[in-house]
């Protein structure tokens, strides 16, 4: 199971620029919902890295099957999840049922100017044990295995993250501007095709204005 792709807010323009179109949504279901209370985390600019647990062994992958994992992403994965003691903490939080821990693998050498955030690790910041787990449960489950989790900047409505995104906030996990922010209602949604209801807004799409 590959990760959720998840929608810019605005729809782009298609041809020219290519700049986001204010106040057009990339979808109905996100105009109709914009009002609603959102949970904004923090985008963390790295590399998707999966976490699967199959209910007897533990394996990492990348976003897809395909990618290619950095040796030093591997070497710290291994140290966080990996040896007989983590796969008992697997099984005893798990048991026999498959999950799969979503997260970002940042840091030095990841990405350009991964290193403002300091030495590679992992993040985490969903979980999917055939639904998707609440807030605080992927909270709990990162606090047992010691590991980070995507930091919440704030809540409200889309408009309003829009306005908060336009600040360029800095982040909190690095010295710099925050990459940007991703946001879910305060309870799971999907949409008419079974589709989450989630989004993305980056600062780079809101330039700072002279």
């Amino acid at each position: 199971m590959e990760y959720t792709k998840i929608p810019n807010i605005y729809k782009r323009a298609e041809f020219g620029n290519n700049k986001l179109i204010l106040g057009q949504y990339s979808s109905d279901e996100l105009r109709f919902m914009s009002p609603l209370k959102w949970e904004w985390t923090e985008k963390v600019d790295g590399t998707n890295v999966r976490i699967i647990w199959d209910g007897y062994r533990v394996s990492f992958g990348g976003r897809t099957d395909k990618a290619q994992m950095p040796t030093h992403l591997m070497n710290r994965l291994n140290e966080l999840f990996g040896g007989p003691d983590k796969e008992e903490l697997f099984e005893q939080i798990f048991g026999q049922n498959p999950c799969i821990l979503f997260g970002e693998g940042f840091g030095e050498k990841i990405q350009k100017g991964g290193g403002l955030y300091g030495s590679v690790d992992f993040i985490l910041f969903d979980v999917f044990c055939g639904i998707w787990l609440r807030r605080d449960d992927v909270e709990d489950i990162a606090q047992k295995f010691g590991i980070k989790v995507v930091p919440i900047v704030g809540w409200g409505s889309l408009d309003k993250a829009v306005e908060f995104i336009k600040s360029h906030p800095k982040s909190k996990l690095r010295d710099a501007e925050m990459e940007g922010i991703v946001c879910r209602p305060e309870i799971e949604l999907a949409d008419r095709r079974g589709n989450r209801m989630i989004v993305k807004i980056k600062c780079r799409d809101f330039p700072l204005e002279e």
